[in-house]
């Protein structure tokens, strides 16, 4: 079911086009990817979904709703730099939100206490926030922008400016997230969209150059290429390698034989034959799966 359908939106700030005509769905219980360097509109397009920007052209709705009803309960954000008050501990600051999202006091003192939990800060509940270390501030932000129950959660850049213990718990906790609600995140960092994404949104310039589900896209831009490893000098078999019919390029890379070619079956079988008759110490034998640096820089090309 699709909870939020972007059309044809562009924004423009005075000559510059921040976002270009871009069109996708967001669909029940999926995590959605905005992915492109710094510059290609993904922040523009967040703060649009979330009624913070109005686009100069296009439309958002939430299901088969007007455009112009207020969204904002259905939807959860957080921005790439969050603003806490330092003096508050996380639970007061829970409340606090709670009560903006008009909470009874009751449901947010429970609802408070259940997100604490989720996001492991219980026993940080009391401490001040000025206190926590970055990781802990993003896992806060979380819970504040989910304290109202929303259906869909809205994430800029949510991992680029943590270490990597930040990072992974964050990466974590969005992975539990996405069973209960729809995300949509932003990020430049290839492999954060690899590892928890469903669905990616490639943008470049302000224009969307390429979308879908994560496998129909390594399927579109797949490279057919092999890594091989062998127990010997591995210059001794990159002639013989290239010599073989299905084979085109050959390059080394970190003692692994990078080899391009045309049918990775056919290469496959001629390779096992000739390290069989020829007995190479033939160690490791990988298909290469394209990267989504791969795809991005092959859609940008396009």
């Amino acid at each position: 079911m699709t909870l939020l359908a972007v059309k044809d939106v562009s924004k423009h700030y005075k000559s510059k086009k921040a976002v270009d005509h871009v069109s996708f769905n967001l669909k029940e219980h999926t995590c959605v990817a905005l992915l492109g360097p710094n510059g290609a509109g993904k922040t523009t397009i967040l703060r649009c979904l979330a009624q913070l920007l109005h686009p100069t052209s296009g439309s958002i709705r939430y299901k088969n709703n007007l455009q112009q009803e207020d969204i904002r309960p259905y939807i959860g954000y957080l921005p790439q730099y969050p603003t806490f008050y330092g003096w508050m501990s996380g639970y007061e600051f829970l409340i606090y939100i709670g009560k903006l999202a008009n909470m009874s006091k009751d449901d947010v003192s429970e609802r408070a206490e259940e997100l604490l939990t989720l996001v492991g800060l219980s026993e940080a509940k009391n401490k001040k926030i000025r206190t926590y270390s970055g990781g802990m501030k993003q896992r806060l932000g979380i819970a504040q922008a989910i304290i109202h129950r929303p259906q869909i959660l809205m994430l800029d850049e949510p991992v680029s400016s943590l270490d990597p213990i930040g990072r992974r718990e964050v990466l974590e906790l969005m992975e539990q997230l996405k069973q209960e609600m729809t995300i949509i995140f932003s990020t430049h960092i290839l492999s954060d969209a690899d590892e928890i994404s469903d669905e990616l949104l490639l943008l470049h310039e302000g224009k969307m150059i390429e979308s879908g589900q994560l496998s129909d896209l390594r399927n579109k831009y797949k490279t057919e290429m092999l890594e091989l490893e062998f127990a010997d000098e591995i210059e001794l078999y990159r002639q013989l390698v290239e010599e073989l019919p299905s084979v085109q390029h050959t390059s080394i890379v970190r003692n692994t034989l990078h080899v391009t070619v045309t049918d990775v079956n056919e290469a496959r079988t001629e390779i096992f034959a000739a390290s069989n008759e020829n007995q190479w110490p033939l160690i490791s034998f990988s298909v290469n799966k394209a990267s989504l640096e791969d795809m991005f820089m092959k859609a940008v090309s396009k």
